[in-house]
């Protein structure tokens, strides 16, 4: 681990700016990508949310550079606890679920699937909501079970929700008809 490079994501916010400066950084310095991924796949680092924030990003924009650790990535996702790490891993997790580009193996989707149904049944946070709902929906359409099960799922009450969750379940829901 370069610790000079673990401080700066250690001091690193949630302000866009700060994200985008560390996005910005690996980008230049594609190296560190290997560091930023050691704290983001590290759900026991007290950083590793900050680093998970920084690797959405980088994955919007120039998924080509993280797809070589694809699997990597696919294995730790049941060991995210952290709401903040959930959000953007689910963001990810999104973007493969929507990619025209990238092809998950039959493996990667089984991870992605069973992460995400404990995520949705665990979490009560909208955006991580919303993002695994819509990244289930997608692999649904490959996986037929995966609706009925998601269909299920949004279903029962949420009365206690959000506005934004609720809406989110009745968006999902109305592609699901």
């Amino acid at each position: 681990m370069n610790a000079t490079y673990y401080n700066q994501i250690a001091k690193s916010t949630a302000h866009r700016k700060s994200r985008d400066d560390n996005k910005d950084f690996v980008f230049a310095n594609p190296d560190y990508l290997k560091y930023l991924l050691e704290i983001a796949f590290n759900s026991k680092d007290k950083n590793h949310h900050k680093a998970c924030w920084i690797l959405e990003l980088i994955c919007e924009e120039k998924m080509d550079l993280f797809l070589p650790f694809l699997e990597d990535f696919c294995e730790t996702l049941p060991y995210y606890k952290n709401d903040s790490a959930i959000r953007s891993i689910s963001k990810i997790c999104l973007f493969l679920s929507n990619s025209k580009k990238y092809t998950l193996t039959e493996n990667q989707e089984e991870k992605i699937i069973e992460t995400c149904l404990d995520w949705l049944i665990e979490s009560n946070k909208a955006a991580n909501a919303a993002y695994t709902m819509r990244t289930l929906y997608n692999l649904g359409k490959k996986h037929t079970w995966v609706n009925d099960e998601l269909k299920v799922l949004l279903q029962r009450d949420c009365s206690h929700q959000t506005p934004a969750y609720k809406s989110a379940v009745k968006d999902i829901l109305k592609r699901l008809k």
